[in-house]
């Protein structure tokens, strides 16, 4: 009987294995030597499909973007609802993967997915009636928002040890013991508190924008 065949190398099975390398060890865990031992293979055949360690990582990063939904730029809704909408699914791919969020910072490069990322988001500020140069402005400012929001949580920051805060010295932090345990309910609940504030004063500034002078 033949030998089962090992599955070919490819690019998704590279990406694939050093997301999950990220994800479970960070970016140090990634090199061309434990990614070949990871699937079996000689070091070199890596190079076949990336040439450095950092062409990986910036494919892993991409990998991430691809996850975030754009439907929402494409099927009607208002620009406020899309945005809002397209924040949550952001953050949930960054959620996900938190620690491939300082490669995800440089900014989308040559990445395709993460430039039809850009893309989507700058067309449909625009087509709502954003001036191009306020609309690059809102696609920022939501960008370093959401990546902000994936970077740590606010919540797991404190020790579940009442004698932690000696209400002497932190007399308001006498309940902060208790909030590593709520920590998932208390970042939700301040993404959307810090989201539904943006847009506010976004929605304020598109009206006043609207609105025309003298009038």
């Amino acid at each position: 009987m033949a030998r089962p065949r090992k599955p070919l190398l490819s690019a998704e099975r590279i990406v694939a294995t050093a997301r999950t390398l990220v994800d479970e060890e960070g970016l140090a865990a990634v090199s061309t030597r434990r990614l070949a031992a990871e699937l079996g293979v000689s070091g070199p055949s890596l190079y076949n499909h990336f040439r450095t360690k950092d062409q990986i990582l910036e494919a892993v990063a991409d990998s991430v973007c691809a996850q975030v939904d754009l439907s929402m730029f494409e099927d009607g809704r208002d620009w406020r609802t899309a945005l809002h909408d397209w924040a949550v699914s952001y953050r949930a791919a960054l959620r996900d993967h938190p620690n491939i969020v300082p490669v995800l910072a440089r900014g989308p490069g040559r990445r395709p997915a993460g430039l039809r990322l850009a893309d989507a988001v700058f067309g449909a500020m625009v087509k709502a009636g954003w001036p191009p140069a306020q609309a690059t402005s809102v696609g920022a400012l939501m960008r370093y928002f959401v990546m902000g929001s994936a970077l740590g949580s606010f919540a797991g920051g404190f020790v579940d040890d009442a004698a932690a805060y000696d209400p002497a010295a932190y007399p308001h932090l006498g309940q902060a013991h208790l909030l590593a345990d709520q920590k998932e309910k208390i970042d939700e609940r301040a993404f959307e508190t810090g989201l539904t504030a943006l847009l506010d004063g976004l929605t304020a500034q598109f009206e006043r924008l609207r609105v025309p002078p003298g009038v």
